[in-house]
C-alpha cells in the first residue's frame, strides 16, 4: 500500500493543486454541523469535511482497544493513542479516500452522511489546552527588538545562543480562528509619563508563529531524549500570539510577559500532523556556540514551510499582504524547545500548546510583527488607499496562511485569523 505521503494519490474527491488539504495532508479538525449541535472530529480534504466519528461507528477505523475517541469534542482522547495509532489511523483514512478504493467513493448513502462541505460546517477549537508556553526562537526577531531597545551591540541577551528562551502563557485564552479579539485594557507608562495610568492599549501587534501541539505525556522529573521528544509531537498549527507592545514595555522587568501576552492567542482549527510534515523537513541554521549536550539533535528538525500575513485594515474588503518568511529561519527547533521545557524535570501533558515565538527572516519584507515592520512605530507601513499603520487599529483583521509546497500539491494549515474590536 502507498505511503500517505506518496505524491502521486490521488483522492477521489477532486482537490484543486492550490488547496491546502489534498490526500497527502488529512488535518485534523473539530466542527460542527447545522443538523447536530455536538462538536466531533473530521479531516479537511480539498471543499469537504471527513467526519471520523461516522467511519468509527461503521468499524472502517481500527482504534482498538478506544473507542469513539472521534466522537468527542476535542482531539485529546485520539492523541493520548499514540504515535503507532497516529499512524495506523491516517493511512485508513487514506486508503478511504484513493481514487482507486470503491469502499466510501461507491457507498453514496455513507458518502452522503461522511463527507460534508466545509462552508456548511462550523469549526471549533481543535484540541482541549492543557497548558501553553511561548518560547522566542527566531534570532532575526530577537536581534531586532534588541537592537531597537539595546543597541547593536547588545541585541541578543547573553543566554539567547544557549537555550530555547520562553515563559508560561495562559491556556485559558488560546481561542480558534474567526473568534474576534477585544483590544486589552492594562497599566501604561510612556516615557513621558511620570506615573502609570490603566487603559486600552495604544500599541496593539500580532505575532506570527507556528504552534506545537503536544500528544504525549512525559513524566515529573523525566528528562527527553531527542528521538522521544519527536514522538510526543502530535502536529502544528498556525499561531498568532497578539501581543500589547506597550502594556509589556512598562510590566516586563523582572519577569517578563504577563498581561500583554495574556488576553488571545488565535490559533489555526486544522491540526497537519508531523507525519505530513515529513517531506518537507530540513535542517536548521548552524548553531553557534553548539548547544549543551541535552539540547543536540543528530536530525533536521526545521521544515521548509512558507508564512504569509496579509492586513485588512478596517474598512477594506481585502488582505494585504504585509509579511512573507518561512519557518525553515528558527533558531532553536520545536524538538529542542521540548527538550529544554522537560529538562528541568518538567511534566508534559497531552493538549499542551507551544508557540514557536515570533518567525522573522533575514530580509525586511519577512519580519513576522509590526513591532518589526514598522521598526517600533517609526517607520509606518502603507496599505492600499494611502491607509497607514504602525500598529493594529480596531476593526482592523490579521489574516495568517501557511503551507508547504510539493511536487503538484501542497501541505497547508488554512487561514488563522482574527479581527480587533474596541476594548469598550
Amino acid at each position: 500500500m502507498p505511503h500517505p505521503n506518496d505524491p502521486s494519490l490521488r483522492s477521489f474527491i477532486p482537490v484543486d493543486p492550490s488547496s491546502d488539504f489534498p490526500i497527502q495532508n488529512l488535518p485534523y479538525g473539530v466542527f460542527s454541523a447545522a443538523d447536530s449541535s455536538k462538536p466531533r472530529v473530521g479531516v479537511a480534504i480539498g471543499e469537504f469535511v471527513l467526519d471520523l466519528a461516522v467511519l468509527e461507528d461503521e468499524g472502517l477505523l481500527d482504534l482498538s482497544p478506544a473507542y469513539e475517541v472521534f466522537a468527542q469534542p476535542s482531539l485529546n482522547a485520539f492523541m493520548a493513542l499514540g504515535p503507532a495509532v497516529w499512524s495506523r489511523t491516517r493511512a485508513a483514512i487514506s486508503a478511504l479516500l484513493r481514487e482507486d478504493n470503491p469502499r466510501l467513493r461507491d457507498d453514496k448513502p455513507l458518502r452522503g452522511r461522511a463527507l460534508l462541505p466545509r462552508q456548511d460546517v462550523t469549526l471549533h477549537l481543535p484540541f482541549r489546552v492543557a497548558g501553553y508556553t511561548d518560547f522566542y526562537s527566531s534570532k532575526e526577531h530577537a536581534t531586532n527588538v534588541g537592537v531597537m531597545f539595546r543597541g547593536k551591540d547588545n541585541a541578543l541577551q547573553p543566554n539567547w545562543l544557549h537555550m530555547p528562551i520562553g515563559y508560561n502563557g495562559r491556556a485559558s485564552t488560546v481561542v480558534v480562528s474567526g473568534t474576534n479579539v477585544r483590544r486589552p485594557r492594562g497599566q501604561l507608562k510612556p516615557p513621558s509619563a511620570d506615573v502609570p495610568s490603566f487603559g486600552p492599549c495604544k500599541r496593539l501587534d500580532f505575532e506570527l508563529e507556528m504552534g506545537v501541539v503536544i500528544g504525549q505525556p512525559s513524566r515529573l522529573g523525566e528528562m527527553l531524549t531527542e528521538a522521544q521528544a519527536e514522538a510526543m509531537i502530535f502536529g502544528f498549527v498556525l499561531l498568532n500570539d497578539w501581543s500589547a507592545r506597550d502594556i509589556q514595555q512598562w510590566e516586563y522587568v523582572p519577569l517578563g510577559p504577563f498581561q500583554a501576552k495574556a488576553f488571545a492567542t488565535s490559533i489555526s482549527p486544522w491540526v497537519v500532523t508531523r507525519e505530513a510534515l515529513e517531506p518537507f523537513r530540513i535542517a536548521g541554521p548552524v548553531q553557534d556556540p553548539v548547544p549543551l549536550s541535552y539540547l543536540q539533535q543528530k536530525n533536521a528538525q526545521n521544515y521548509d514551510l512558507a508564512l504569509d500575513v496579509g492586513l485588512r485594515a478596517a474598512g477594506s474588503n481585502n488582505a494585504q499582504s504585509i509579511c512573507r518568511t518561512n519557518f525553515k529561519y528558527m533558531y532553536w527547533s520545536s524538538v529542542q524547545q521540548l527538550m529544554h521545557h522537560a529538562s528541568s524535570g518538567c511534566a508534559m501533558s497531552v493538549g499542551d500548546l507551544l508557540g514557536s515565538g515570533t518567525i522573522s527572516g533575514p530580509e525586511k519584507h519577512q519580519r513576522g510583527s509590526l513591532l518589526e515592520i514598522s521598526w517600533n512605530g517609526t517607520e509606518p507601513i502603507e496599505l492600499d488607499g494611502g491607509v497607514k499603520r504602525s500598529f493594529l487599529e480596531d476593526g482592523d483583521s490579521l489574516v495568517m496562511r501557511g503551507w508547504c509546497q510539493g511536487n503538484g500539491y501542497r501541505v497547508g494549515f488554512g487561514d488563522v485569523e482574527g479581527t480587533i474590536v474596541a476594548a469598550d
